[in-house]
């Protein structure tokens, strides 16, 4: 993990570990604690070897005893390490959620029709919680075991140096070693999670499209595309599992070594009169001590180089900067009347091919305007800028007379109602959808705006009424009730400025009625646009715009454009003759 780079990772955290650091120094101080218990236990090894050799039961037990609540000691501090680090290291984990999360619902809906949900879905919740994992075991068992190496190799330099000096010949070698599998496994571990990233957005993708991919036939087609990633996936993280397979024994010989050194040279140091072989013993407690830390801390730092792979993937994420942000100077955007300007607007996607191009338009405070033109004229872009879901790159866009620019982009969002033409519910209750985005709701207004929108009768037939849990994407309930429900989010919004996006085309007669019903009572003294794909939606608006290429070729009522014989005219012939 990063942190064990100090150029790179422990700067980038520092944020996240900062406010925890009271607990953090809490834990620190019982490791501290389960630390110095090391080379007393050490100490008391050895002299229970002597007692034993000497036969002397009576000390033997009293060593046992002070021995014994060692132990006890030991294990109480150990508790609170493990409890302290556990909780520092879930609140970390949460407060970086909290902040990726935060920082996606930044940025602009373009980002979102490139990046993979499956991706963003993974690097939320695998991703944030390896780094978290890897936190607690870097204070909790990384730390500990290089402060329990320092006491206990202290301890065996005072009881013998020479002996200690000896050993040391092999630890470079072990080091080198272990750095060295610790960065190709960083390597293999960043492939791997790039590979079960696109594994995960391919089973969302299959789970949210079964309906399509049930329809086409197409179970063995993305069958065969599911073990394409999974197989890419196993390959990535087998060539990680071997690196460790080699790694392991690699060391276990060089440790093996080191203890064969260790009797060698012990024998030596008691024969020349430098150790008693009470010492001794004591000092192969102390080596034997060591094994476990030196074994915890490779693979500390095995997964510390695995989930340095995470933290470059959350860290690439909140690098994203959003498209579209509040200006230093941002005001609140005012209770608006509803009038609307495009003043020479133009618009691309991509550098050099314009979408919307040198508009101009004024609709008036309760006017209802339709939008029509044939796929790709511009319609939904042109009405994606009045939210500011993207940027101009020229012109104005003007509200009662104020820039959109120069207000605060949620004061401004929330005087818009969108009913788009597929309704999308989040999981949780009728009510919970009808009141979205609201933090304080009443219920007699949730119902108000559920009878506005011809919704509430069929809401009361349900289990649990307004309670009733409407499934994920709202798959418990019709076509029709999901669009009626969403109508009834916008009436409780209560919106100076409609977004309609052909919210009927997908609806049979009974509940297009009940929709259209609701939506008319909705539009009633707001201004409204309307982007239609059926020209009978668009009979009774105000005015009718034709788009072509981001540019209004046409413009008049529904009677006035057809008799001008013109591309609405084209339109209307085709649809209805």
């Amino acid at each position: 993990m990063q942190l064990m780079n100090p150029g790179r990772g422990i700067d980038i955290l520092i944020p996240y570990l900062r406010p925890q650091w009271p607990t953090i120094a809490r834990a620190m101080a019982c490791t501290l604690g389960f630390t110095i218990f090391w080379p007393i236990l050490a100490q008391l090894a050895g002299k229970i070897a002597g007692f034993i050799g000497a036969g002397n039961v009576g000390a033997t037990a009293q060593v046992a005893a002070i021995a014994a609540l060692v132990f006890l000691l030991r294990g109480a501090v150990q508790y609170g390490q493990d409890a302290l680090m556990a909780k520092a290291a879930l609140a970390i984990s949460l407060s970086l959620r909290q902040r990726t999360c935060a920082h996606l619902l930044t940025l602009s809906p373009g980002y979102f029709t490139t990046a993979k949900s499956g991706d963003i879905s993974y690097r939320l919740t695998e991703d944030i919680d390896r780094i978290g994992e890897a936190i607690n075991k870097f204070f909790h068992q990384f730390v500990p075991c290089i402060l329990q190496l320092l006491i206990l190799l202290g301890y065996m330099i005072y009881l013998n140096w020479q002996l200690t000096a000896a050993t040391f010949i092999i630890a470079p070698g072990m080091a080198i070693l272990i750095g060295w599998f610790g960065e190709k496994l960083r390597i293999y571990s960043h492939r791997s999670q790039s590979r079960i990233s696109d594994l995960s957005a391919l089973i969302a993708e299959v789970v949210s499209g079964i309906r399509i991919v049930q329809a086409f036939a197409a179970e063995e087609y993305t069958l065969q595309r599911f073990s394409h990633e999974a197989q890419r996936h196993t390959a990535a993280r087998y060539a990680a599992e071997r690196l460790k397979a080699i790694q392991f024994p690699a060391i276990g010989f060089l440790e093996a070594l080191a203890v064969l050194l260790l009797f060698l040279l012990g024998g030596w140091q008691i024969a020349a009169g430098n150790l008693t072989g009470a010492d001794f013993v004591s000092y192969c407690a102390a080596v034997a001590l060591l094994i476990d830390p030196i074994s915890i801390t490779t693979s500390n730092y095995n997964e510390f180089k695995q989930v340095e792979a995470s933290v470059d993937r959350i860290f690439e994420l909140l690098a994203v900067t959003p498209q579209v942000v509040d200006t230093p100077n941002a005001i609140v955007m005012p209770p608006v009347k509803g009038l609307v300007e495009y003043r020479q607007v133009s618009f691309a996607y991509e550098p050099g091919q314009m979408v919307i191009e040198n508009l101009n338009l004024v609709v008036e405070p309760g006017e209802v305007i339709a939008l029509v033109g044939a796929s790709g004229a511009g319609k939904t872009t042109m009405i994606n800028l009045l939210p500011r879901f993207y940027d101009i790159l020229s012109g104005e866009i003007l509200i009662d007379g104020i820039n959109i620019r120069d207000v605060q982009l949620a004061s401004w969002r929330r005087q818009i109602g969108i009913v788009p033409q597929e309704t999308l519910l989040f999981s949780g209750t009728i009510a919970e959808n009808i009141a979205f985005g609201q933090l304080d709701w009443d219920t007699t207004a949730v119902e108000a705006a559920a009878k506005a929108a011809n919704a509430h009768q069929f809401i009361t037939e349900m289990p649990e009424g307004y309670y009733t849990g409407v499934g994920e994407r709202g798959v418990n309930l019709s076509g029709g009730q999901r669009q009626r429900i969403a109508i009834a989010r916008a009436v409780l919004l209560d919106p100076r400025i409609l977004i309609l996006d052909e919210a009927t085309s997908a609806l049979d007669a009974e509940s297009e009625a009940l929709v259209q019903e609701a939506l008319e009572r909705l539009m009633q003294n707001r201004t409204v646009f309307i982007i239609a794909h059926r020209l009978a939606t668009v009979r009774r608006c105000d005015r009718i715009l034709v788009l072509e290429r981001g540019r209004i070729i046409e413009e008049g009522t529904h009677q006035q454009l057809l008799e001008r014989g013109g591309r609405y005219a084209s339109f209307h012939a085709q649809q209805f003759y």
